[in-house]
């Protein structure tokens, strides 16, 4: 019997298994960008949850404004006091660790919100959210320049894209809530329960990994001069995150008090700001990927001045509304890659890397709406908004500087 061997037909074979294994590859490599942009969005969601009840909570425990502000401020305080050491334990017990605990543990300090009867009940848990809330944030973080490492392109503004989608259908998740007049113990048990599944079905497919140490060991000194590259992107992060916060924060009563509104289009600078940001992200990938970091983040800082400043000169409401767009897309791209960048920094282990940039930049978002609030007051809410303003054509400067490539 003969057998007719073909070895064209064999080089197909290996080509087809060739063929197979890179889609398996690609297949699982999807898997796992998936999952670390459920951890994303569940972060996103819990803090929108708990953001969208905080008037019915006030209500409750019938608070004064000033109370209510002053009890705000616990949660910042808690992400200020475990600063300094997420990025330690994110690096010695690894960010997939990391970021299952300090997630389980999030979710049900968001449950335990709605369960407080007192202010100080209400301090203590949202101390405790913010603590969990930074240490999640530095673990998902992590996850999120591993998995850019394994993808060998951008995708870290996409990975925040899915926390600012989370922010969009918690407020949604939010109103249909109240209107089946649920407690808000009852609506935070649900998300909860929805967050805790989705760390029960992606959790085996983070990134597996513990860094090592990259930089020279120094002694046993307990502070270390850091890399002055990381300083130079959280201050870059500092302006791109107090620009946020102010419109966060002040984009409303600007359409109110100096636009002068009507009614519910209050609103609409608010809501045009949110839906360019996160769309913003989605987008930021694909630009950064074809046009470069350096330019789109320059491109950013020039669209932050340009929006601010004709919300300053032309406040009426279509221009302050496509000004507030572009704050929008200038503020969505920015924070994820200086977090990009600085996670692959060569001298610094991601995680602490991610702590130095995030703590500078979180100082913007801390101290940008209260800095508008005084500069307001002596001089007027419009010459606030031309102040932050500046910030944009800063992080321009900025970027040309160092000329972030990494």
């Amino acid at each position: 019997m003969l057998i007719n061997f073909n070895p064209l037909a064999l080089f197909q074979t290996k080509g087809k298994i060739k063929k197979v294994f890179r889609e398996a590859k690609a297949s699982y490599l999807n898997r796992i960008r998936f999952a670390v942009g459920m951890f994303y969005f569940g972060m996103g969601l819990s803090f929108a949850t708990w953001a969208s009840r905080i008037p019915d909570i006030k209500t409750a425990l019938h608070l004064t404004e000033g109370d209510l502000g002053s009890i705000l401020f616990a949660l910042p305080v808690g992400q200020l006091i475990i600063m300094p050491f997420s990025g330690k334990m994110v690096t010695k017990f690894g960010s997939h660790r990391i970021l299952i605990f300090s997630l389980i543990m999030y979710v049900l300090c968001l449950i335990n919100l709605g369960l407080a009867t007192t202010a100080m009940q209400l301090s203590v848990g949202l101390f405790l959210f913010g603590l969990f809330g930074n240490l999640a944030n530095i673990a998902v973080n992590t996850q999120g320049v591993y998995t850019e490492v394994l993808f060998r392109k951008t995708i870290m503004s996409a990975f925040h894209g899915m926390w600012s989608f989370a922010g969009f259908t918690g407020a949604l998740v939010g109103l249909g809530m109240l209107s089946l007049d649920l407690s808000p113990l009852h609506h935070f048990l649900i998300v909860g329960g929805i967050v805790l599944l989705m760390v029960a079905f992606n959790f085996k497919f983070l990134v597996r990994a513990k860094e090592k140490v990259k930089a020279k060991k120094e002694g046993k000194k307990l502070f270390v001069k850091p890399d002055t590259a990381l300083i130079w992107l959280g201050v870059i992060g500092f302006c791109s995150m107090a620009s946020e916060g102010v419109m966060f924060d002040w984009s409303g009563v600007y359409f109110k008090d100096i636009v002068k509104a009507p009614g519910p289009l209050v609103v609409l600078g608010y809501t045009s700001f949110m839906i360019m940001m996160a769309g913003g992200r989605f987008l930021g990938d694909g630009l950064i990927n074809k046009f470069g970091r350096e330019r789109v983040m320059q491109i950013s800082g020039v669209m932050i001045s340009a929006g601010l400043f004709t919300a300053v000169f032309l406040p009426y409401i279509v221009p302050c509304t496509i000004a507030f767009m572009f704050v929008g897309l200038g503020v969505a791209t920015i924070v994820p890659t200086v977090y990009s960048i600085a996670g692959k920094n060569p001298t610094v282990p991601a995680g602490e890397a991610l702590t130095i940039v995030s703590s500078v930049s979180f100082l913007g978002f801390l101290m940008g709406p209260p800095v508008i609030g005084h500069i307001a007051q002596n001089f007027g809410l419009q010459f606030s908004f031309a102040f932050i303003g500046i910030f944009g054509v800063l992080i321009a400067f900025m970027v040309y500087k160092i000329r972030p490539k990494a």
